[in-house]
């Protein structure tokens, strides 16, 4: 788990371990909603199958309009699923992606594009983060920094999920292997900035 500042959760402001909980909905709009939701779901999911994972990258796509191109899609999607997509509620259904097991997010991310169906993008990652008065002795090389990292007894492990819409919407999720409990997830909309726009630029025309 290399770390990133670009790709590291943001400072003081929103602090792994430390949940916001999800906004009620009617304070968000229709679209951040079903982001949210959906980003929630996958960070669970993932979360299933624990730590020192790959890199698993996801395409989002409206659940309504897939029901329309693909009615025999009804079928494979759970009940409620499927009332919900038909209230117009902007419902997201997650397809998981094979890529190449990486450390580089960047470079992944920039060789993604997606077709016009896809409505959004999400991705997970793990990263190590430290006290901000330890990252000034972090090594430049990256060997080094990585062994530095791995063995700081203030390091703190952390999942990330980023989903991003085609419109901007953004919504994370971030998880401390400190506190790993559904209960403890900090959600937000920019809580990784670097990694929400390296996100958002796989959406681009």
């Amino acid at each position: 788990m290399p770390h990133d500042d670009d790709l590291s959760p943001a400072g003081p402001d929103s602090p792994p371990g430390e949940p916001s909980g999800a906004p009620a909905p009617a304070t968000l709009a229709t679209g951040t909603v079903a982001l949210a939701e959906a980003v929630r779901e996958i960070e669970q999911h993932v979360a299933a199958s624990g730590w020192d994972g790959p890199p698993r990258l996801f395409a989002l796509v409206e659940t309504e309009r897939a029901l329309a191109d693909d009615p025999s899609l009804a079928a494979r999607l759970p009940d409620d699923v499927v009332a919900a997509a038909r209230t117009g509620s902007g419902h997201l259904t997650s397809v998981e992606q094979e890529i190449e097991a990486t450390d580089d997010v960047e470079g992944l991310l920039a060789r993604v594009g997606w077709p016009g169906a896809v409505h959004g993008a999400a991705i997970v990652v793990e990263r190590i983060v430290l006290p901000p008065e330890a990252e000034q002795d972090v090594p430049a090389d990256q060997d080094e920094a990585l062994a530095y990292l791995a063995q700081h007894p203030a390091r703190e492990d952390v999942r990330i999920a980023a989903g991003v819409l085609r419109d901007g919407t953004s919504w994370c999720a971030l998880r401390s292997r400190s506190h790993d409990d559904d209960g403890q997830v900090a959600f937000g909309a920019d809580l990784v900035p670097g990694l929400v726009e390296a996100l958002g630029a796989t959406l681009q025309d």
